[in-house]
């Protein structure tokens, strides 16, 4: 071997051990780093759990009587002369930040906090305490954040629930609640949760959307709000329907919107969230059994309760079960412009659930009774879906037309229409089939005209070289070549 090939293969060798003992030296200064965050996040989170116990015990005694105000500035009093006293280590640059931890934790909902006022987050999803996610404009996404441990992440629970008369434990696991501004909360624990609670929390915008929201959502046409309107005015009865998250109690909310101010409305739910505008409306609200297992009152005794309290139209937030029942009777004994939402995949879907649900009610109908109750109840479905890049969507505006033989008649008055996908996301738009339906005579007897236009036809998009951009062009091989192809083989 020449001198200058040794020299090289020493060179080599040097620069490959300088090279591991960098790596060594990176690996170690990364796991000194992460030990270091660690011991910081840990020294934090003690010293908020050590000041949030004294200033509860300091303040506990004195809260009766307090407002929120006076509240606020009992336990920021108390928080200084904690913070001075036990000489908790936090630089001048964090201790605001501590400090507003600390009271978030006393008198909110700690780290969720900051999410439920942030406006873009539509739902709040904790998988554990120290495991939270969001869903922003369609799209979930980790967030970061984490209760101090599973005892404030408990005490947080206790403190939605408790605050709507309700109580989560081994006995009474999964529980329904919601928050002051109307927000949905579900929350479930072990033995049932296997990984420790999960809490699911859905928000609700604080000023409700309106049609003119929904409209710059692309979730409406101007077209079918036209339509949607006079349909509520004049008295047909609406189904909205979709998967979980598609928006249906938001559509309920706006639909709800065109109700006329001097009429009497009765919403009856699970959880209230309907946020209805008028000023006579009356909000009724299921409860779970107690602890002994009684005074349970279903959606079900709500409805036929309201039909005794001289409703102009009933609300019903979503149909689960045997309810479905009384919610058709009362649909078609001089209720109506009554409005209810259900979980399906279609149209037509929804009313093989209608007729499930029924059944659940206890009763040996015959199928074609209960489709002759349907036919006879409903007048419009409102059909909601989940675009992939997170839209909500009406795809489809659907007329009940009776029956036919065994079968109810439907005719699609609106539907979506898939477009060329721009930029890689999905395209479309709702447009009228061109189909004239029958409610038009209905609405024309009350007064109430709608521009035939409203009901056009809308042509497709110009089509490329006599094709639509959309259309994949396939070649059939003639005779001759599938035979040259045999013969080859």
């Amino acid at each position: 071997m020449k001198l200058s090939e040794k020299l090289a293969a020493l060179e080599e060798q040097e620069r490959k051990a300088a090279g591991g003992t960098a790596k060594v030296r990176a690996r170690t200064d990364a796991k000194g780093s992460r030990r270091a965050k660690s011991t910081s996040t840990t020294g934090w989170a003690s010293n908020k759990r050590k000041v949030r116990e004294l200033v509860l015990a300091e303040v506990a005694p004195k809260m009766s009587g307090l407002n929120d105000a006076e509240l606020m500035k009992e336990v920021r009093g108390a928080l200084d002369r904690i913070v001075q006293r036990e000489d908790v280590k936090v630089s001048p640059i964090e201790r605001r930040k501590f400090v507003d931890e600390v009271i978030r934790d006393t008198l909110g909902y700690g780290p969720l906090d900051p999410l439920l006022a942030d406006d873009s987050v539509t739902e709040v999803m904790c998988n554990n305490y120290d495991d939270i996610w969001v869903e922003r404009e369609g799209r979930i996404e980790h967030t970061g954040t984490s209760f101090t441990d599973e005892v404030q992440y408990r005490a947080v629970i206790e403190k939605i629930v408790s605050a709507v008369g309700r109580r989560i434990d081994e006995s009474s696991p999964m529980v329904d609640a919601r928050l002051p501004d109307g927000s949905r909360v579900n929350a479930i624990v072990p033995p049932l949760a296997i990984h420790g609670p999960v809490l699911t929390i859905r928000k609700f915008a604080a000023d409700p959307y309106t049609v003119k929201d929904l409209i710059n959502f692309g979730t409406f046409t101007l077209d079918l709000s036209v339509v949607l309107e006079a349909c509520v005015r004049g008295k047909m009865n609406v189904l909205v329907s979709g998967g979980t998250g598609t928006g249906k109690t938001t559509n309920l909310n706006v639909l709800s919107s065109f109700i006329p101010d001097g009429e009497r409305v009765i919403t009856i739910e699970d959880a209230a969230e309907l946020q209805l505008q008028q000023p006579h409306v009356i909000n009724l609200e299921a409860r779970p059994p107690n602890a002994e297992g009684s005074g349970e009152v279903r959606i079900r005794d709500l409805v036929r309760n309201a039909l005794r309290m001289r409703p102009d139209r009933i609300i019903v937030g979503e149909v689960r079960g045997p309810e479905a029942l009384d919610m058709l009777q009362a649909m078609n004994t001089g209720h109506e412009g009554s409005m209810t939402t259900v979980h399906c995949n279609g149209p037509r879907d929804a009313l093989s659930r209608l007729e499930t649900m029924v059944l659940m009610a206890g009763y040996d109908l015959p199928v074609r009774a209960i489709r002759e109750q349907i036919a006879a109840a409903l007048h419009l479905i409102v059909h909601l879906d989940r675009m992939p890049d997170g839209r909500r969507v009406v795809t489809s505006v659907t007329e009940l037309q009776g029956m036919e033989g065994d079968t109810i008649l439907m005719q699609e008055v609106f539907h979506y229409r898939n477009l060329p996908s721009r930029d890689g996301r999905p395209a479309g738009e709702l447009v009228a089939t061109g189909l004239r339906p029958k409610f038009i005579d209905k609405l024309n007897e009350m007064g109430i005209e709608l521009p035939a236009k409203v009901f056009h036809r809308t042509p497709a998009p110009a089509a490329v070289d006599g094709r639509s951009k959309s259309t994949r062009q396939v070649r059939v091989p003639s005779a001759r070549e599938l035979a040259t192809a045999e013969r080859a083989k």
